[in-house]
């Protein structure tokens, strides 16, 4: 988007001209109304037809808000736990306890670094696996207190490392899927960046699963796909087009259960904004899931993810 730029830029000289006007007698504020309609009628040019490969950038938009954030806008009493009780603990993976709208529930949530050194820390939000041992953990501290389970999705994929393969990432992966399905208790999967293959997945088999605007969720990146499929990195384009990642394809195809509206450019523009809309979703779909019985729940949740992934074909 190589207009981006542009609006940046007139964003900051919109800023400028408000702290002139503060301080100086000529007053501005014609001008910064004026300015401020074009700002709005270029972001609406801008991002009211975005590409697949465009909605892949602003997914890894590097100040979009990551999953710290949306527990400071949305929750109340977060209150963090660590370690996986067998060999550590994984920053690239927060759980813990909070409240949605007074109600107690369990939070998981993939979290990316904004530093070269919170990245260093983090693995770049790629969760290895007693990340997903702690997963586990709360998740059966869940069931156990009857809580609701709601995940943040933020994630190239689960990490690749030696490490990872030493400790058995394929399996801890698997046996959160198994988990995931089995809970006795309403879950709700909320992909607010990247949704990476099982790195996604692994924190991903809910009762409903949403998206924000921008997000992306797919078995592999736009890169990857391309360098497989044509041999090219080149037609990542292409290839993000094909993978039908954004939230809007996902609704289409039955994958997802609603979309959450972002800002024209993205949920960093207005974190409280794009915070509220997901607030106000996640309450309305817990309330339904709550009001229904276990064992209704388990076999919604069982034929739905037996029907993923069906089609049909045209007679003749």
């Amino acid at each position: 988007m190589s207009d981006e730029r542009t609006l940046d830029l007139l964003e900051t000289k919109i800023l400028e001209l408000r702290e002139l006007n503060k301080v100086d007698e000529i007053d501005l504020t014609t001008e910064i109304e004026r300015l401020e309609k074009k700002l709005a009628s270029m972001r609406k040019d801008l991002y009211a037809n975005l590409s697949d490969w465009e909605r892949v950038k602003l997914a890894r938009h590097p100040k979009r808000p990551y999953a710290l954030d949306y527990i400071g806008e949305i929750f109340s009493d977060f209150y963090e736990m660590h370690g996986d009780r067998l060999c550590g603990d994984d920053r690239a993976l927060l759980a813990g306890l909070a409240k949605l709208d007074g109600q107690s529930i369990v939070i998981i949530a993939q979290q990316k670094g904004r530093s070269t050194q919170e990245n260093k820390e983090r693995y770049f939000g790629m969760t290895r696996p007693q990340g997903y041992r702690k997963a586990r953990r709360v998740m059966a501290l869940a069931e156990r207190f009857s809580f609701p389970v709601i995940t943040l999705i933020d994630t190239p994929g689960a990490y690749p490392g030696l490490e990872s393969e030493e400790a058995n990432i394929g399996g801890a992966v698997a046996q959160n899927l198994l988990a995931m399905a089995e809970l006795c208790v309403p879950t709700i999967a909320v992909v607010i960046g990247e949704g990476g293959s099982g790195g996604a997945l692994a924190i991903g088999v809910a009762d409903r699963i949403l998206m924000l605007e921008n997000s992306i969720y797919s078995v592999i990146s736009p890169e990857g796909a391309a360098a497989i499929l044509w041999k090219e990195k080149e037609r990542i384009k292409e290839a993000a087009a094909a993978l039908n990642l954004t939230a809007p394809h996902l609704l289409d195809l039955g994958v997802i259960d609603e979309v959450i509206p972002e800002p024209f450019g993205g949920a960093h523009k207005d974190l409280p904004q794009t915070a509220s809309a997901l607030k106000e979703r996640l309450i309305h779909h817990l309330t339904t899931l709550c009001a229904e019985p276990v064992e209704a729940l388990l076999a919604t949740r069982y034929q739905r993810y037996r029907s993923v992934g069906r089609y049909h074909t045209l007679d003749g």
